[in-house]
């Protein structure tokens, strides 16, 4: 299966993805870290309101990943680059149930790969739930290290305690 990268640009597209992010994180984060801290997260970092907030203030870049095979709608992803450390940041790799396992993840790592290379940037990395094990070992598997763990206040009590994984891009 291939896939095929969509840039997020209008308004239909940017509610289209908030759409997306909220079903995708209903039907897999509950289950991690609870259906309240879910409820916040989305609100907070998932959102129209927070979409529209990374774009702006935040250089964020967001895509629609599609089957290739029928146009299906699988996922989406985003992040944005950091000139002062020259990596990307990669914030979003979301799928999905369904589409889980049918290489869709690698496929996005290979898509921020290139497009390091086109812009210059020499790593890209991500930070990763400590207890999403799926996760972890999806990355570990596609070069990425781990070089730090961190523990993050995101306000109303709720933390976020996590890897950064970094894979540099030769």
């Amino acid at each position: 299966m291939g896939a095929t990268f969509t840039a997020v640009e209008t308004a239909e597209s940017r509610a289209e993805l908030a759409a997306l992010a909220d079903e995708i994180w209903h039907e897999y984060w509950p289950a991690l870290i609870g259906a309240e801290q879910t409820d916040y997260m989305v609100e907070q970092f998932q959102s129209l309101a927070a979409i529209e907030r990374a774009l702006r203030d935040d250089a964020y870049e967001y895509w629609f990943l599609h089957d290739d095979s029928d146009g299906r709608l699988v996922g989406y992803t985003g992040g944005h680059p950091e000139p002062a450390t020259n990596r990307y940041f990669i914030s979003k790799i979301y799928l999905r149930a369904a589409e889980r396992g049918h290489g869709f993840a690698s496929q996005t790592v290979r898509f921020y790969e290139s497009l390091c290379r086109e812009r210059g940037l020499s790593a890209l990395y991500l930070t990763v739930n400590k207890g999403n094990e799926l996760a972890i070992r999806a990355y570990l598997g596609k070069g990425f290290v781990t070089i730090d763990s961190v523990e993050t206040d995101i306000g109303e009590g709720y933390i976020m305690d996590d890897f950064i994984m970094e894979k540099q891009v030769g």
